[in-house]
């Protein structure tokens, strides 16, 4: 059982500007399964090796961006007990009916303090990952792209991440992980935190601006995938921002490049295992560099300030 009911991250419903474009990079670059369309315009994938329907939702809009970002919670219980906690924080929810996405029950959705939009959800359709549940192969062969294990997290940029920060440890049951912390050496600069024994299922980012995203991550299941990664979006020309790299926060191995949108995504590997009871990891502001890009120990201007 999760700490406080919540399972995971579900999925991230993004905004792109040009619809057939993005459906080409992340179907044919990135390697994710197109898994339907629906009324609105929506398209639907997941990573081949997700049970549940889907885990990414793409809309064309004047605006790159994202719209909402979402976590699966273990029963529809636990789903009616954190909008109450929700409310009670002092957050308006909104009930969206079922069906209102593809193969997906009804979501609570709230706005943070921070500007951005959360959904939470117990239930949506097990399509499988391509193998029977009962003496399976290892993998499914020959698969497209990247092709990466899960959406991972995001890393969300606004404001107010103090009070953000007690919504999901207080409210949601989340944990902190890491923080970096401004210069004054007292507030947060950033805050990791996880709702299972990962590294980090979301994080944040202090900016002045509200409800921006830095980036959509998903996992890979090695360094040496991470390094294929690159190669499959040099040869496709996708527009890398930074690595192939290493994380101190984390220790995650990673590159970041941009969708055709501008939205910019990670594909991640490693990263520590945690539990509730470990104690933070706090990153001086004298270290950010290090603590972003071990390797390179300095910070890359365009990672800081581009967000859609």
């Amino acid at each position: 059982m999760a700490v406080n009911g919540i399972l995971r991250p579900g999925h991230v419903r993004l905004r792109v500007l040009d619809l057939d474009e993005a459906v080409k990079h992340y179907r044919d670059v990135l390697g994710l399964m197109e898994m339907g369309r629906d009324a609105q315009g929506r398209v639907y994938f997941k990573t081949v090796d997700e049970h549940d329907h889907n885990s990414l939702v793409l809309r064309e809009a004047d605006e790159a961006g994202m719209d909402a970002m979402a976590f699966k919670v273990a029963d529809r219980a636990t789903l009616d007990r954190l909008e109450a906690d929700i409310r009670e924080f002092g957050i308006t929810t909104e009930r969206i009916p079922a069906g209102e996405m593809l193969e997906t029950g009804e979501r609570v959705i709230f706005q943070a303090p921070t500007g951005h939009h959360f959904e939470l959800y117990a239930e949506k359709t097990d399509v499988g990952n391509g193998m029977p549940y009962t003496n399976p192969e290892v993998f499914v062969p020959n698969q497209p792209g990247i092709n990466p294990v899960r959406f991972d997290h995001c890393l969300l940029y606004g404001p107010n991440i103090t009070e953000v920060e007690k919504l999901f440890t207080e409210v949601l049951g989340f944990y902190t992980t890491e923080n970096v912390l401004m210069e004054d050496g007292n507030s947060n600069l950033a805050v990791f935190m996880s709702c299972s024994n990962k590294a980090h299922d979301i994080a944040f980012v202090m900016h002045g601006e509200p409800g921006k995203l830095h980036h959509v991550s998903f996992l890979l299941e090695s360094w040496e995938g991470v390094l294929k990664a690159a190669d499959i979006m040099s040869m496709n020309r996708v527009s890398i921002d930074i690595g192939p790299t290493r994380h101190g926060i984390t220790r995650g191995t990673t590159i970041y490049a941009f969708d055709p949108s501008g939205n910019r995504f990670e594909t991640f590997s490693g990263g520590y295992q945690t539990y509730p009871d470990q104690h933070p990891i706090t990153w001086t502001f004298d270290q950010v560099g290090p603590a972003i890009f071990y390797h390179d120990r300095q910070l890359n201007e365009r990672f800081l300030s581009v967000v859609s």
